[in-house]
């Protein structure tokens, strides 16, 4: 009880609650202003932030509240000597503790581009059908996972692999911190199982690569030339080859100074198509030079030209054992079904601690 309280009040000073609360008055008042949807653009930036910041409080006061009850519990127990309260209060310790680990994930997601939205792309390399089998396995992982925390998914580009499996695929993951838990994920990913597309039943390696961009809002400001752009349009396929319309409403844009590549063939209409296809290549651009002003360019660049061998960030292994490994903090599990089916929660946390101590670890 007492390192639940000291917990909750560290990360009260962490949140800032009483500025929180300060801003969403701000806010408030704006919102009252008779002049405030006439820029809409900035109107709902606006109405975004206030949505966030009441979610955040929201998680305060419910932490807060599970304390006020433990309290109450263990006052209750200690009066009456009531033994069958104390099964009531472990729960409660458990369940404030999971509140309180929440929060204290999210203190490690402070970047300016955390709580976007993800774009995410899954790329099989070499193999053939058994890497495409596999790109396909980890698009339902992290769909699944998405699921699990009440993030919407909309499919932008999805290219079927001709026996099984996806040759692309890029979606979108809507909800907040999206971004900031899975920018965890970017790399290459490694299986090695007995491959169901082999006669001989023999054991094969592949690897597929993740890579995991911020959507972008409209106000931030990524320059775009008109004349660095090839766009060309074809006719969307689904699996089988069969056509998903008749004309070609399907958008590919060249970025020709990146040589970066986007498509979007989700929608009917070549109009939306080719907006999708805008949103995909500004979220890129915007990494891109992100990751060059931070130094870091072996990150998107080296990843893509080396989907292979010794440039896994995790290892999903079925045969000869079913092992689960991550290569940059050693976190491993055994239940690979579960893996598999989303609960990759452990894996994204060990990774965010390791890159930003944790302000309730320091000192």
């Amino acid at each position: 009880m007492q390192s639940s309280e000291k917990r909750l009040k560290a990360l009260g000073g962490i949140f800032d609650i009483e500025r929180l609360n300060n801003r969403v008055e701000e806010i408030e008042t704006l919102m009252h202003a008779p002049a405030f949807w006439d820029k809409p653009a900035d109107a709902q930036r606006i109405s975004r932030e206030k949505s966030h910041i009441e979610k955040e409080l929201k998680k305060w006061a419910d932490a807060e509240k599970a304390l006020e009850n433990l309290d109450i519990l263990v006052e209750l127990s200690e009066e009456e000597g009531a033994e069958d309260l104390l099964n009531e209060i472990r729960d409660g310790v458990n369940e404030l503790n999971n509140k309180l680990n929440q929060l204290e994930v999210e203190t490690l997601l402070s970047g300016e581009i955390d709580l976007n939205n993800a774009i995410v792309s899954i790329h099989p390399g070499a193999g053939g059908t058994e890497s495409q089998d596999w790109a396909e396995m980890l698009m339902r992982l992290y769909i699944r996972w998405a699921e699990r925390h009440g993030y919407k998914v909309e499919i932008l580009d999805y290219q079927a692999g001709e026996e099984a499996g996806i040759k692309d695929v890029t979606f979108n993951v809507i909800g907040d911190y999206a971004y900031g838990y899975l920018k965890a994920e970017s790399g290459v990913h490694r299986l090695v199982r007995i491959s169901p597309f082999d006669a001989n039943k023999r054991r094969h390696t592949s690897f597929s690569s993740i890579f995991v961009y911020p959507e972008i809002e409209d106000d931030i400001t990524v320059e775009i030339n008109e004349d660095d752009l090839r766009i060309d349009t074809y006719r969307a396929s689904g699996a089988g080859g069969q056509h998903v319309n008749k004309t070609s409403s399907a958008v590919r844009i060249t970025h020709i100074p990146t040589g970066i590549v986007v498509q979007c063939q989700n929608e009917r209409s070549q109009h939306k198509n080719k907006s999708t296809a805008m949103k995909i290549l500004r979220a890129r651009i915007f990494e891109l030079k992100r990751v060059e002003q931070a130094k870091k360019m072996e990150g998107l660049t080296s990843e893509k030209k080396d989907i292979a061998w010794g440039s896994q960030i995790r290892s999903y292994v079925l045969q000869p054992y079913q092992m689960v490994k991550d290569h940059r903090t050693n976190v491993e599990s055994g239940n690979v079904t579960a893996v598999l089916d989303g609960d990759i929660d452990m894996f994204i946390e060990a990774y965010l601690t390791s890159q930003f101590k944790s302000p309730l670890t320091s000192g």
